[in-house]
Parts: C-alpha cells; structure tokens; sequence
C-alpha cells in the first residue's frame, strides 16, 4: 500500500571537522584536480541541491559555524536550525534537525551527513519510492551498498519519535538496532551512498571517484 508523505531534506553540518583541519561543509565539490581552480560548489551546497528535488523544503543543522554556512543555505534555498550546543554530539544535531522538521509539519525526512558526497538524483528516487511503497510497519529505509550501509536515509514519524525520545548523548545506530524489525535496508547501486570524509586523505581520495 502506497503512504504518501511530506518530505523534508535534513542535513547535519554542525560538526567541528577536527580531522579535516577545515569546515567539512566548504569543502568544494568535486574536488579539484592538480592544478585546476576549486568549483565554487561546495559539499552544503551540493548537499542543498541534492535533496531539494525530492522533498519539500531543505533544512541544515549548523552550529557555532552558522555565520559561514548561513549565506550558502539562503543562496540556495534551503533553511537552518540552530544547535545550541554542538559539543553533545552528532545524534543532538539529529534530534535537533527532526524536531524542527516536526514543528514544521512534516512527517517524513530524507536525512544526511554533510561529509558524504552528494548521491545520484536517480539513488534518491529509488529511496523515497522504496519508502512510499514500504509497508506500514516499516519506520525507515536505509540505502545499502556492498554491505555497507549509509546516506540519505528516510524516517518516518515513528522512527523520528523514537529517535526524540532518548538522551541526546546516545548514537543513531544504536536506536535503529533497537528497532531492527522496523528497519528496511535498500540495496542501491551508488558507492557515494557509503561514504563518509573525515580527513583530508579521504577528500583527496574522492578526485578518482568524481573526475
């Protein structure tokens, strides 16, 4: 049975980026090649378009770094919300972003890391139609690649309560394992959905895969 839902885009970029050495979020996308002059894209930006097409309204969770990302969620159209106090971790700026995303109306989000390079527009349609034609029983769909899971994954009302109601110390993965049964995982085939940049190793890594 087909569940039509409101979909909102969250991206989390409220991090420190303490392996990069650099906001993770300016980082420009793809990365440049030797001697080429870096695109004026960047990994939020990219992020921002990445989403809007398939949801309602993009919203980015930022934190002490808001005065340099603000200009380039606005520019873009996305909007943002504040995370008053980053250093509790990733999961507060989940929390964060899905109560926002509820204040809004919405009962559905498309949910990602701002260090994960922008997935194919074709992988995002393969998840919200696997999410729309899931059963009831199912609270989210997370994209799968060689065993590996990843991002943008899609919550439902269920599951963005069941993430509210727990301290903001605890770890997403945790309370997903809490409710397995609840849990679809989605073979896709696009690497970038398994990849998370952390340090400047990685992003130089990336040159093969996007040139």
């Amino acid at each position: 049975m087909t569940r039509a839902s409101s979909f909102a885009g969250l991206i989390l970029a409220a991090g420190d980026s303490s392996r990069m050495g650099r906001d993770k979020a300016l980082l420009p996308w793809p990365p440049p090649a030797a001697g080429q002059a870096p695109s004026r894209e960047t990994f939020l930006s990219a992020a921002i378009r990445a989403l809007s097409p398939g949801t309602d309204f993009v919203l980015v969770v930022v934190g002490k770094n808001e005065p340099a990302l603000a200009p380039i969620i606005y520019a873009h159209g996305a909007a943002l919300v504040v995370n008053r106090d980053p250093d509790r971790g990733q999961f507060s700026s989940l929390q964060v972003g899905l109560q926002e995303v509820l204040n809004r109306g919405r009962d559905a989000a498309m949910v990602t890391l701002v260090d994960r390079p922008p997935v194919t527009a074709a992988t995002i349609q393969i998840l919200r139609d696997a999410f729309e034609n899931a059963d009831q029983n199912i609270w989210a769909v997370v994209p799968e690649f060689s065993g590996k899971h990843g991002h943008p994954y899609l919550v439902g009302r269920e599951m963005m309560e069941a993430f509210l109601r727990v301290p903001a110390t605890s770890i997403a993965r945790d309370i997903e394992h809490e409710h397995q049964e609840h849990i679809q995982y989605f073979g896709v085939d696009d690497p970038l959905v398994a990849l998370n940049i952390n340090t400047p190793e990685d992003y130089a890594g990336l040159r093969t895969r996007s040139s």
